[in-house]
């Protein structure tokens, strides 16, 4: 039987959640991917305990998390099942519900009928009574955003969430939603969005300044890339890398001889810092405070220890900031 280590509160730090009450660890673990069925029970229990020792206390799922669809968050409620029940209070625990999830019309984006069906199933397949955060996963340009938000609102008043998300919205439609949302009293606290050294998104479309100015946390997916911000791909392409294994994501073509170059340049400020390039490109996520959590994913229990060391990440000179923009912003 599992046991958390008593040490698991030691060290990591935890960061309030825009103006909320909720605190969530500075690192996440994101079970997107290695928590589907063609992964092995096994890692997937390692990979939870290494992150809980650890004082991450943050695992965030979505609906169509696997392969297969809803794999992971069966696979996650078995761990919290047979290792993690007694923890559950010490946890956040996150789903999503946006994209195509069952055939027909009522299984994808953003109606009433998807989502709080959906959000139905996500509870089934995890054993859970409610949810820490459910998330609407993508903006539905079709479905009334009064509707949609009136769902995630009916979710935290029938106790099946506590607090209500939004994952990748832009600015404007954000700010939009929140005002609808503060008008029903529904506790929004959280924005899910991609955003690393290569990926900007979250500055061009107004996002990232709207919930600084809105009090709104936001919680950064693939921090490193799709694992291109680290050192596996230095030397070329590993066998047991994420492209080598599960090119739905992260392609080879993506790895330009242009883009090897940045990721080596990268590294050379990393060392130079006395830090991998995992840690300098989390800390750069999390350089201005905007930034709650960084998500991480992980296939091994290490990958998520050399992560956590970003809470020892020294402050950036504007030296390094300029030089790292002038190899990645806008590329």
């Amino acid at each position: 039987m599992y046991k958390a280590s008593d040490t698991r509160y030691n060290e990591i730090a935890y960061n309030r959640c825009g103006c909320s009450g909720l605190k969530l660890p500075v690192v996440s673990l994101g079970l997107w991917h290695n928590f589907g069925d063609t992964a092995a029970f096994s890692n997937m229990k390692a990979l939870c305990f290494t992150a809980f020792d650890n004082g991450i206390t943050h695992f965030d799922l979505a609906n169509n998390y696997g392969p297969e669809p809803g794999s992971a968050e069966r696979n996650f409620g078995r761990i919290l099942k047979e290792d993690f029940a007694g923890y559950r209070d010490e946890m956040i625990i996150s789903t999503k519900a946006g994209y195509t999830m069952w055939p027909g019309p009522y299984g994808d984006w953003g109606s009433r009928k998807y989502l709080l069906a959906s959000l139905d199933q996500s509870l089934q397949r995890m054993g859970l009574e409610y949810v820490d955060i459910f998330y609407h996963h993508r903006m539905d340009p079709e479905t009334p955003l009064e509707e949609t938000m009136g769902a995630l609102d009916l979710a935290v008043r029938s106790g099946k969430a506590l607090y209500a998300g939004l994952s990748n919205y832009d600015g404007p439609t954000m700010v939009k939603a929140g005002k609808i949302l503060k008008e029903m009293g529904c506790p929004f606290i959280i924005n899910q969005n991609s955003y690393n050294i290569f990926n900007r998104t979250i500055e061009n479309n107004g996002l990232k300044a709207a919930a600084v100015e809105q009090k709104k946390g936001i919680i950064s997916f693939s921090p490193l890339a799709q694992g291109m911000l680290t050192d596996r791909y230095l030397k070329g392409i590993p066998s047991d890398s994420r492209i080598a294994t599960d090119g739905r994501f992260l392609h080879k073509d993506q790895l330009t001889q242009e883009r090897l170059d940045c990721i080596r340049q990268l590294d050379s400020i990393a060392r130079s810092r006395g830090e991998t390039l995992a840690q300098m490109a989390l800390g750069w996520v999390l350089r201005d405070g905007a930034v709650t959590s960084v998500l991480i994913g992980a296939s091994k229990p290490e990958q998520i220890l050399d992560n956590l060391k970003v809470i020892k990440h020294s402050p950036f000179t504007a030296e390094e900031l300029r030089k790292i923009d002038s190899l990645t912003a806008e590329k």
